[in-house]
Parts: structure tokens; sequence; C-alpha cells
């Protein structure tokens, strides 16, 4: 059986991939910080469809935690087969309201924090023979957002880091690609008002806000063998936005 490993799973985007993982016949490690519960629902449910999963606590910013993660990885599934880097937060506000501990806690965890995941884990991932490494970033990582400055500059870093990684790790048989969602019907996203959500709707092609399970279907493809001879690829799961 194939191991994923789902960093930010109990709710949302990361939630949603470990239920359709589940579904396909992964073994799925459901990874969360704070949020317990909501990560031993998202594994209640993939049980109860019969699939097979394990909850895992570790904050990607702590190394030693990442290293006990992916540890456990090893013991209770025999290593990781694909790495889902999802795990983020982000904040909204102008530049100069974005203070240093803000910018550092942003940076740590969406750009820093996949790094931690990525460098423990790929030791598991080369002895795949097949791995595969897909990274979450964002349509801001692609063009900028005001007021999301950090969290535009971090999801950036995912990008060059992707494209870096392709290349060093494609002799290894690992790809490793980028999803860029559009505006997803999350809780991050709920703090925007309808005259911002309706402004958005307007700009993208398909008109309509995407859900988690659309950003989750373009994560599973890539992991799949139909997605083999692709690498270092940014796929924008944003309904046309970009």
């Amino acid at each position: 059986m194939k191991t994923v490993l789902i960093t930010g799973a109990s709710r949302g985007i990361g939630a949603a991939c470990a239920l359709l993982f589940g579904r396909s016949g992964y073994h799925v490690f459901v990874n969360y910080n704070k949020s317990e519960k909501c990560a031993e629902r998202v594994c209640e449910m993939i049980k109860d469809e019969g699939g097979v999963c394990t909850a895992i606590q570790a904050d990607i910013t702590d190394r030693e935690s990442v290293r006990r993660m992916v540890s456990l990885c090893r013991y209770y599934g025999g290593g990781i087969d694909v790495l889902v880097n999802n795990a983020g937060i982000d904040f909204y506000g102008t530049f100069e309201q974005t203070e240093p501990q803000i910018w550092d806690d942003i940076v740590n965890t969406d750009l820093t924090g996949a790094y931690n995941v990525i460098y423990a884990a790929l030791p598991e991932i080369k002895n795949s023979g097949c791995g595969r490494i897909i990274n979450i970033s964002s349509v801001w990582g692609v063009h900028g957002a005001s007021c999301e400055a950090a969290y535009s500059a971090a999801k950036a870093g995912i990008i060059g880091l992707t494209k870096a990684l392709a290349k060093e790790l494609g002799p290894a048989n690992i790809t490793v690609n980028c999803v860029a969602p559009g505006y997803i019907d999350t809780e991050m996203n709920a703090r925007f008002d309808e005259k911002t959500v309706a402004d958005i709707i307007d700009k993208t092609p398909l008109s309509r806000v995407g859900s988690a399970e659309d950003v989750a279907e373009a994560v599973l493809w890539l992991a799949s063998e139909k997605a083999s001879f692709i690498t270092g690829a940014v796929l924008g799961a944003d309904g046309g936005f970009m």
C-alpha cells in the first residue's frame, strides 16, 4: 500500500486531500499541529470508508517535531511515497502592518516549514523508487496580492523551491510539482465579505469559487502514474484566474 503524508490535513484543502487519497487506496498520514479533534475526525471518515489512516501531531516549524513525524510514518506505514506540503497560515494587512513577528511566522510556516518536512522526509521518498512531492502555493505566489506581502513572498518561494528540486531530484525518479489554488471556499478565506468574493468571481473565467475538493483532485492526479512525466510544473487550480 502506498503512503502519503499531508501536512495541515485537519481541515480545508488538506482534509479534502486526505479523504481523496484515502478513497484511492493510500495509507494517509494526517498531520496536524493543534487541531487534534479535527484530525481525528478526518481519520474517522477515512476509516469509515474502508481506508487506512494515521493522525500524527507535528509543528512543521519545529525540526525535531518533524523528524519525529517522519519516524512515525516509517514505523506505521513503512515510509513515505507521496508528500503533500499543504500546511500554511496567512495575514491580511498592509505591509506597514506586517510587523517582523508576523513576517517571521508566515515565512517560517509557509516556506521554511515546507523545507523542514522535505528535508526530513527525502530519504523515505527516495526509498519509494518513484516518489512524489506536491507543494501547495497560491495564485498570489505567482501574481502577488496587495495586503498579503508576506504570504505572497512565501508562496512565491514555494514555487522557486519546487522548480529547483524538480531539477535536482529528477534523476532519483522523484517528481516535484506545485498546485497554485485561486480563491477556494475554506476557513482561511471566510474573512472576505460578499463584495470582495463577488469581485473575485467576476475576475474568474469559470465564474465561481473553487472547492477544497477541486484542489485535492489536482493533487491526486500529480501523485498518480498518469503524471509521471510532469515535474517542475505549477498547476493553477483557479478557474482560469491566472
